[in-house]
């Protein structure tokens, strides 16, 4: 190996790791705003606020198509008991970040982590 390739294959590495630190520094902020998004067959069923992380409740969603249970707490959400055959919504686990989203395909249920960021710019600025 010559010594190009070893200052080439350096910056490439010091790069990747500077790059995954900017892009964790901007997606750790602090939302204020998160909320818990429940929807049924598209329509929208009930926002449940996660700001609070001592806030605990668990919710029984029954349908024609079947029942969920979900819990809230710590700031996100999971669902904990399905009747659907393959449970794969329930094995999904825990979720709590904004963009996340959990799927029982068999009862049409979404559970989606959504968020609002405070913005420091007004209206008018560009």
């Amino acid at each position: 190996m010559k010594r190009l390739d070893i200052i080439i294959i350096v910056l490439v590495i010091v790069v990747s790791l500077v790059s995954m630190g900017v892009f964790k520094s901007i997606s750790n902020k602090q939302y204020e705003k998160k909320y818990a998004e429940i929807s049924i067959d598209g329509k929208h069923y009930k926002s449940i606020p996660l700001n609070d992380p001592s806030y605990t409740e668990t919710l029984t969603v029954k349908t024609e198509l079947g029942t969920n249970v979900i819990r809230i707490e710590d700031g996100g959400a999971n669902i904990i008991d399905a009747d659907c055959p393959d449970k794969i919504c329930v094995k999904d686990g825990f979720i709590s970040k904004p963009g996340e989203v959990l799927v029982c395909l068999p009862n049409k249920l979404v559970v989606e982590i959504k968020g609002q960021r405070q913005s420091n710019v007004d209206e008018l600025s560009y």
